[in-house]
């Protein structure tokens, strides 16, 4: 009996010896699905951005968190499919890299939480009920900034004074285009420029955009396009606009690190690095209902010099000193 008593004693001090170690086995990985319609090669700064923001908070790709990565290649039909798998994958939280697939997270579930790395209006397109309570299972941070537009504008007054003419090129189904296209009205009224839209729905209206834009007798390029045409596309759309030999502003500063001559906007970068916190509050138990939609705070104004002497443009000296970088 004593000795029964003894075996059982040993077992039960072995079994508390080990659970520890057993519990700390089967502690579950976080898994993060991150959805964007462009192509992953494209997006590569956005992707480091948002792995140096978890890292920051202490989580390592591969060590303690799992990122599916799905990502449509600017073929937006395709989107469904990959939000439906990274639903089935029972991923913790999807981080959205656009409006469009945005739409197709929220669409394929109701329940996993969606952290928005950038919006142009969350609001209006359906996704949150206000920006400071956002009250679904969608949050995250929001590119809302119309006024850029006109500042954009502005800019190509500044490097080309007696600008007259400009050619806009939008994507009318991408959501924020008409709040974005109005904001740019108003301000071509302020400085006496006649617009030119020209819409590019898919990768090969940008070629006929360019020759419209001759035709129109376009003196500049306002670029407010579909990131995922515009991302997946961007080396053709600056040798067409040297091509052209029109000066152009871009809201992406990877087409003007390609070869584009100048972007005034928001510094995507910096929204990716940010999202990594959402998914770190919510990881610790937060809901995205509770959780405000954040907006942009950090701008960039690159120029390249190298561009403007493609085309044989002189930067105002008082324009140059504004910019943030300059690449020469």
């Amino acid at each position: 009996m004593r000795k029964n008593l003894i075996r059982l004693t040993l077992c039960a001090m072995l079994f508390a010896l080990c659970y520890p170690v057993a519990a700390q086995q089967t502690t579950k990985i976080p898994r993060i699905g991150r959805l964007g319609g462009a192509s992953l090669s494209t997006q590569l700064a956005r992707i480091e951005a948002f792995r140096q923001g978890l890292r920051e908070l202490g989580y390592v790709e591969g060590k303690n968190i799992v990122i599916e990565w799905r990502y449509a290649e600017a073929k937006f039909d395709r989107l469904p499919a990959l939000a439906a798998e990274l639903v089935r994958l029972k991923v913790d939280v999807i981080v959205t890299a656009g409006p469009i697939p945005t739409r197709a997270a929220k669409e394929a579930t109701t329940t996993i939480p969606i952290v928005m790395a950038a919006d142009p209006d969350p609001v209006g397109n359906g996704f949150v009920a206000s920006l400071a309570g956002p009250g679904g299972n969608i949050t995250g941070l929001s590119t809302l900034a119309p006024e850029l537009s006109g500042k954009r504008l502005e800019l190509l007054k500044e490097i080309v004074p007696q600008l007259s003419r400009v050619a806009v090129f939008g994507t009318s189904t991408y959501p924020g285009n008409a709040q974005i296209l109005r904001e740019t009205e108003l301000a071509a009224g302020a400085f006496k420029v006649k617009l030119q839209y020209l819409d590019v729905l898919d990768p090969k209206d940008i070629e006929t955009a360019f020759r419209a834009a001759g035709k129109g007798r376009a003196e500049a390029i306002l670029m407010m396009m579909a990131t995922a045409i515009a991302g997946d596309h961007r080396t053709e759309i600056v040798e067409l606009a040297v091509k052209s030999r029109l000066p152009a502003i871009y809201p992406s500063q990877a087409t003007v690190e390609a070869g584009g001559l100048m972007t005034y906007g928001v510094n995507q970068n910096d929204l990716d690095r940010r999202a990594a916190t959402y998914v770190d509050k919510i990881l610790k138990g937060a809901k995205p209902a509770d959780l405000p939609v954040e907006q942009p705070i950090k701008f960039d104004f690159i120029i390249n010099l190298k561009a403007a002497k493609q085309i044989g443009l002189t930067i105002p000296p008082n324009v140059l000193a504004r910019a943030d970088k300059v690449i020469r």
